[in-house]
């Protein structure tokens, strides 16, 4: 007898439809697996035997294939356990013809309990294109699925409890979950309140223009200056994850299987700091198979920490340019290309020399000018070219030691962060997609961009004294307008200009 399912398989960052197709036929009692599965496919044939005899049905000793179609599409992860035993306890006469209306997913334990599976999210949006009629999860990826709209979720622990489902016998009440609950968390408190951080007022101004315009950040200070805690602070003053967004993140998560189960909806904006000695494919992604999600798009709409920024491997560094400028990566493999989104704010910080002390007038500085230009030179220029504040943290004084840290706390800096973007999502509402000065293309920063008359010979002369690169250019040009939104001018004036252009002057003496 023959009997199909609907299942379904994550790559990349969405999901495709797999029918799981099995047939029971007399012959020399076999069980195999065909329609390209990786190793963890083919193991299930050890679960599903031991799940289907510990449910309380047969395993039938007759020539069983489950076949995954299509064929040419790779089969990962161990979602098609449940679907496949279904397709047995059909094709074997021991549970009445499903309906292929329903999507299935499942990992079997020996004794029949469901486990939770990775990347129910994309697989639940795809259900949904789809049109299904509903999807049968495991109890533990109910509340993941149900973020979706529109798909009706089933959950389930056992698999005797999934062919009751199915045939019938057993009525689950479809799932359901509060979202508007669930978005009251992007109102929590910041991890860290940028009030916690002593002195240090031009760093916090540049993490404020970084914030509303969505521009990339390179910090340079002695050690212990707070460079770690302002960039923790980052977060904080970022707007709020809109409900699209918050789903974005929350589908990267999900395939990655970084995804809390009390915690199915992501609210809060990623911050991700990985150690210098990453290695390129835990940059950017990768792994054997379908390439994963790596720091690039674990950090897809939040903050990438990148702390002692020269020592990181040139070429992790340097594969960043693309992924600065497309906000995505692809990655291909043999086989496989896979796109996974990456917009994200980059923070790095860094000494100023290998000691760390070079300026600092009560450490003396122990390196030769060979070693700093070696130092310094581990950062290529076209690097450098897609950063758009440089800002020095310098050592604080024993005065702002000793006193309690004043000045604005994050709410305050975040309500006018906020303010300044609703500009920006007004000025890009047609362009979809984009939302921030950071994203502008040369066509726009030529009709948004306007300069007055005193801006214009300013940046003149900037051009000649910091021989600017038409990056540089673009960049200074994006980070006024975003000066500009925040003290609500609709001309970039020079002082706006100006300090734009003071954000750049650090770059020249890396370069």
């Amino acid at each position: 007898m023959f009997a199909r399912l609907l299942s379904a398989v994550v790559v990349g960052i969405d999901a495709a439809l797999v029918e799981v197709q099995c047939d029971v036929a007399s012959g020399l009692p076999t069980f195999q697996v065909v329609g390209l599965p990786e190793k963890e496919v083919t193991e299930s044939r050890e679960r599903i035997r031991s799940a289907i005899k510990n449910s309380g049905y047969s395993f039938p000793a007759k020539r069983i294939t489950a076949n995954l179609a299509p064929a040419d599409l790779r089969k990962e992860g161990v979602g098609f356990d449940l679907p496949s035993a279904l397709g047995i306890l059909v094709a074997s006469g021991q549970i009445p013809s499903l309906t292929s209306q329903y999507l299935v997913l499942g990992e079997l334990s020996l004794n029949g309990e469901v486990r939770r599976i990775h990347g129910v999210l994309p697989i639940a949006l795809a259900a949904k294109q789809a049109d299904l009629k509903g999807m049968i999860v495991p109890e533990a990826n109910a509340t993941e699925a149900a973020l979706v709209d529109g798909v009706a979720v089933y959950p389930v622990r056992t698999l005797a409890e999934a062919a009751s489902l199915l045939s019938g016998e057993l009525t689950v009440p479809c799932f359901k979950i509060d979202r508007d609950a669930l978005m009251a968390q992007v109102t929590a408190p910041p991890r860290v309140d940028i009030v916690e951080v002593k002195g240090q007022e031009q760093a916090k101004r540049a993490l404020e223009v970084a914030a509303a315009g969505g521009h990339n950040l390179l910090m340079i200070g002695p050690p212990g200056a707070g460079k770690s805690l302002l960039a923790r602070c980052l977060p904080g003053i970022l707007p709020p994850l809109s409900f699209a967004e918050a789903l974005e993140v929350t589908r990267v998560y999900s395939i990655a299987g970084m995804l809390d189960r009390d915690t199915p909806l992501i609210t809060q904006r990623p911050f991700r700091s990985p150690h210098h000695t990453i290695s390129y494919a835990g940059m950017v992604g990768g792994g054997r198979g379908l390439p994963g999600p790596g720091e690039i798009t674990l950090a897809h709409h939040g903050v990438l920490f990148l702390d002692e920024l020269p020592e990181f491997d040139r070429r992790v560094v340097e594969t960043l340019r693309q992924p600065l400028e497309d906000r995505s990566i692809l990655l291909s493999r043999a086989g496989v290309s896979v796109r996974y989104p990456s917009n994200f704010t980059l923070v790095g910080a860094m000494n100023p020399c290998p000691c760390g002390h070079l300026g600092d007038h009560l450490h003396p500085c122990t390196c030769n000018p060979h070693e700093i230009r070696r130092y310094r030179k581990r950062l290529s220029g076209p690097f450098l070219d897609r950063i758009d504040l440089f800002v020095e943290v310098p050592r604080l004084t024993p005065e702002e030691l000793l006193t309690r840290p004043q000045g604005e706390d994050s709410h305050a800096i975040r309500a006018r962060v906020e303010k300044t973007r609703r500009i920006q999502w007004e000025r890009m509402k047609d362009k979809p997609g984009r939302f921030s000065n950071a994203e502008l293309n040369s066509k726009e920063i030529a009709k948004y961009c306007a300069l007055d008359q005193d801006a214009k010979g300013l940046l003149e002369m900037a051009i000649d004294r910091f021989a600017l690169s038409a990056r540089a250019y673009t960049r200074v040009l994006r980070v006024a307008r975003t000066i500009a939104d925040l003290s609500g001018a609709p001309l970039i004036r020079a002082e706006h200009l100006a300090e734009a252009i003071q954000y750049r002057s650090i770059d020249e003496d890396l370069a």
